[in-house]
């Protein structure tokens, strides 16, 4: 009897063993952004709230690792232990807004051909590991929309930097960027510098996670989210 206990037992453990669906995991690598699109309300809860409608939450992990104030080489010295360290199927990287923004705010910042070189080392790094890399185009500095924002030039062209990036490693692009300046011009048809999709110009507000989460839903879903 005992040994017949102890086989059922083995028995039960391999049965859930197979029908235990293991998640696959999905970090979300930036800034004070992807910070707080970790708490509530924030465009990372936003996307396990959607997955959970679509009945999909139980195949997925969804790891905000976003700290404030980092810029792109930030996240390539971090990304061993907050990153590979926790072995991701995939990786969404939203950095740029502070290579841009600190420029002006406190003289720091990253030159443009310095952040290509750090963005495609991180992406190296993670295709070395088999991870899948998606990358976001930083959003916005001002939400003006006839382009008077002072960094929109800026802004553009570091825009214009990740969307080369993207192609040249064969990386899936969510263009938050023009996703947000297709949207402000009929949404903020006042030209205010921020309320419509961020608090200040740059961080995200109710709106703005879930315009977030809709967009890097949409891109996900096209090859790695089923």
């Amino acid at each position: 009897m005992k040994t017949n206990s102890l086989l059922l037992l083995l028995l039960c453990v391999m049965i859930f063993g197979f029908n235990r669906q293991v998640k696959k995991k999905i970090i979300f690598f930036g800034d004070s952004i992807t910070q707080a699109g970790a708490d509530p309300g924030g465009y990372i809860k936003k996307m396990d709230s959607i997955l959970t409608q679509k009945n999909i939450a139980n195949k997925y992990e969804l790891i905000g690792a976003g700290i404030s104030s980092n810029k792109i080489y930030d996240l390539y010295l971090r990304m061993e232990e907050d990153v590979l360290a926790k072995a991701p199927d995939a990786v969404v990287i939203f950095i740029g807004v502070n290579d841009v923004w600190h420029k002006r705010t406190s003289g720091t910042g990253t030159d443009p051909d310095k952040f290509e070189k750090f963005y495609n080392a991180i992406i190296k790094k993670l295709k070395d590991k088999s991870i899948a890399v998606y990358i976001c185009t930083p959003a916005a500095i001002g939400e003006k929309t006839d382009f008077t924002n002072p960094l929109d030039g800026d802004l553009n062209n570091y825009a214009a930097i990740i969307r080369k990036i993207a192609a040249a490693n064969n990386c899936p692009l969510i263009d938050l960027r023009q996703a947000f300046l297709d949207h402000l011009k009929t949404a903020n048809r006042d030209n205010k510098d921020r309320g419509t999709l961020t608090t200040d110009g740059v961080h995200l507000n109710v709106a703005g996670n879930i315009f977030v989460a809709q967009k890097m839903i949409a891109v996900l879903q096209q090859s790695f989210i089923k």
